[in-house]
């Protein structure tokens, strides 16, 4: 009796170590899945994802810039839209028309949704690119997109230092003639505001209205 209530002990034993061990399994396997479906979920952007970055957070200071009525803007005027801002210059011969057009690609690319995207075209170039230039250049592409400028030289310089752009004037043959090297990418904002993403040059229309198909998810 005694041996076999000995052997009934460590039968139980056991049964209660492997009870334990497949419970521990169950637990790590269901982690394990819980990790993938976080995975998952995270949005997968063909742009660069900036999300929570410390700069490209918004322009310099209120007033800092003005829209081609001469009213000042900030991001949080378009709440509720996708907000992609571009630096460029309205007499840029390639990398700013191109950037344009496809913008204007993009809000085709997504129908009815193209109405939520906004397009901010800041001027490296204030000195050729008054208001009155700045609306008619914005306007050739689409009614929904803004030219903004600096209001002063300083406001200018605080904008681009917030963005990290790198502009730099070419001498031409004449005073006005010049060009002005500029980085070629955009910034995109999502409906709450943030700066989400930051899409090099040459990505291309399909890619951007991906993106942005998730974003307003």
């Amino acid at each position: 009796m005694r041996q076999h209530a000995i052997n009934f002990a460590n039968t139980h034993a056991m049964t209660s170590t492997i009870s334990r061990y497949f419970a521990n399994m169950l637990i790590m396997v269901a982690a394990l899945f819980s990790l993938v479906a976080c995975t998952d979920n995270k949005l997968q952007f063909k742009s660069i994802d900036i999300t929570g970055a410390d700069y490209a957070r918004d322009f310099a200071a209120d007033g800092a810039m003005l829209d081609h009525d001469g009213k000042p803007r900030a991001i949080r005027d378009f709440a509720g839209k996708i907000v992609v801002v571009f630096f460029g210059y309205t007499q840029c011969p390639d990398v700013c028309p191109t950037t344009m057009s496809e913008l204007v690609e993009v809000k085709k690319l997504l129908g009815k949704d193209g109405d939520k995207v906004v397009g901010l075209f800041i001027t490296v170039d204030p000195a050729r690119d008054t208001p009155e230039v700045l609306k008619a250049y914005t306007a050739n592409f689409s009614p929904d997109f803004l030219g903004l400028t600096a209001s002063s030289p300083e406001a200018l310089a605080k904008v681009v230092k917030e963005f990290k752009i790198y502009y730099k004037k070419v001498p031409g043959k004449t005073d006005t003639s010049y060009t002005i090297d500029h980085t070629a990418a955009s910034y995109v904002f999502d409906t709450q505001g943030k700066v989400r993403l930051y899409t090099r040059y040459g990505s291309g229309a399909p890619a951007l209205a991906a993106d942005i198909k998730q974003l307003l998810k």
